[in-house]
């Protein structure tokens, strides 16, 4: 450990922005350092966080969906034991603000709202792949929504495209479609076809302050920052 750094490196993916954004006060009066915020996406292409790991891209600490922090596990970007599970999160729909609200309280309701939906977003993270390969397939419709379906790229958010008029409806998780301005009706898919995926926290092994790194993990599990990710709209998961 090079006790001599006064910063932390911070990528985390969207999901978790939010949150992580407004507990950044609290995390560096706990640390005594301060936080740099090196992505605040997934991300694609050559800027994405896998791809940024594996350059050797310094970074103490990463938030990204839990089978995705596994991976970098199995890869050896991250400290296997520091892996930590942080918060849940469920995938929603949105639409431009000012837009009728859709129906999507039953599956049925959310089937024939995708069916007339002109256009439909989904992102380029988990919630998008589950979008893409499970959701429209479940429905039967993946046929008839595919050709007006795009995946937003680059680390977009899905309400951003929503908010221009790009797009008619909009799939992303909660916490990520909750702070964009311009979109309105952000709600839940039905609980018969919603996912719930889990957000996970790591160490790098590039870390060049592993005791501050671990710091920040364990506060993120802490009852001090549950308020914050609940108000993000993710479910905290704390230290049993």
């Amino acid at each position: 450990m090079n006790s001599m750094t006064n910063e932390i490196r911070v990528m985390t993916s969207g999901a978790f922005t939010a949150a992580y954004l407004e507990l950044i006060p609290r995390i560096e009066l706990l640390t005594r350092k301060k936080l740099v915020t090196a992505a605040t996406s997934i991300g694609t292409g050559e800027n994405s966080i896998p791809n940024r790991l594996r350059r050797g891209e310094a970074v103490d600490v990463v938030i990204v969906a839990d089978a995705v922090l596994v991976g970098f596990i199995k890869d050896g970007l991250i400290v296997a034991e520091s892996y930590t599970p942080v918060a849940r999160s469920a995938i929603g729909v949105a639409v431009r603000a000012g837009a009728p609200k859709p129906d999507i309280s039953t599956v049925d309701a959310l089937r024939r709202t995708l069916l007339q939906a002109k256009s439909i977003a989904y992102s380029a993270s988990v919630s998008g792949d589950y979008v893409s390969t499970e959701l429209f397939q479940r429905l039967g419709i993946a046929d008839q929504v595919s050709s007006k379906s795009r995946r937003i790229e680059g680390g977009e958010r899905v309400g951003a495209v929503l908010a221009r008029g790009e797009a008619e409806i909009g799939f992303q998780q909660m916490s990520e479609l909750l702070p964009v301005a311009g979109i309105d009706h952000v709600t839940a898919l039905p609980p018969a076809v919603q996912k719930v995926s889990v957000f996970s926290a790591g160490v790098a092994v590039s870390t060049t302050d592993s005791e501050a790194a671990h710091a920040l993990i364990k506060f993120l599990t802490s009852p001090e920052a549950a308020g914050a990710i609940t108000n993000s709209g993710l479910e905290p998961i704390g230290n049993p």
